[in-house]
């Protein structure tokens, strides 16, 4: 692919950092960092670029990285310079609000590592590939209780099909 040409392929990764820069998840689309050293070393530089800063959005190594933090995790997804920070904010934004529901409101680190299955589904169905496939948290949520027994107010009943 050319740089300038428009592609489906937006996202290259998409990370949760704990408040020690730690890898808590971490899916990468391509191979910009093809091995574990080097992706580690990347989660390294990007932590301690931004964890101390209150924007949203960081260019680091020629990559596009939109961020939020909240209590004691770290969200990051990664596209190409090019990419339309927007999209990427949609992604991340969508990832968070999905993860807020279904661990209601209860976004930290012990909560997400229990529910490590919803967060597998969840970006599952938020990305693919690289390639944004939904936006819309409502949707991620709803797909996700359907293969997954989430906590009461999120189990889809046997009228759901």
């Amino acid at each position: 692919l050319f740089p300038d040409e428009p592609s489906l392929y937006t996202v290259k990764a998409v990370l949760i950092l704990d408040n020690d820069g730690e890898r808590l998840y971490a899916k990468y689309y391509d191979d910009t960092y093809p091995s574990v050293k080097e992706q580690k070393a990347f989660e390294k530089n990007i932590f301690s670029k931004t964890h101390r800063t209150d924007s949203e959005i960081a260019l680091l190594e020629g990559l596009t990285v939109v961020y939020k933090s909240n209590i004691d995790l770290f969200f990051y997804v990664i596209g190409s310079s090019h990419e339309n920070e927007l999209m990427l904010m949609a992604v991340l934004n969508c990832l968070f609000d999905s993860l807020s529901q279904m661990l209601r409101k209860n976004v930290e680190r012990r909560a997400l590592l229990e529910n490590m299955e919803g967060l597998f589904l969840a970006v599952d169905e938020i990305v693919d590939g690289g390639v944004i496939l939904e936006s819309d948290p409502q949707q991620v949520v709803h797909r996700v209780a359907l293969r997954v027994s989430l906590p009461p107010p999120f189990t889809v009943g046997a009228s759901a099909g």
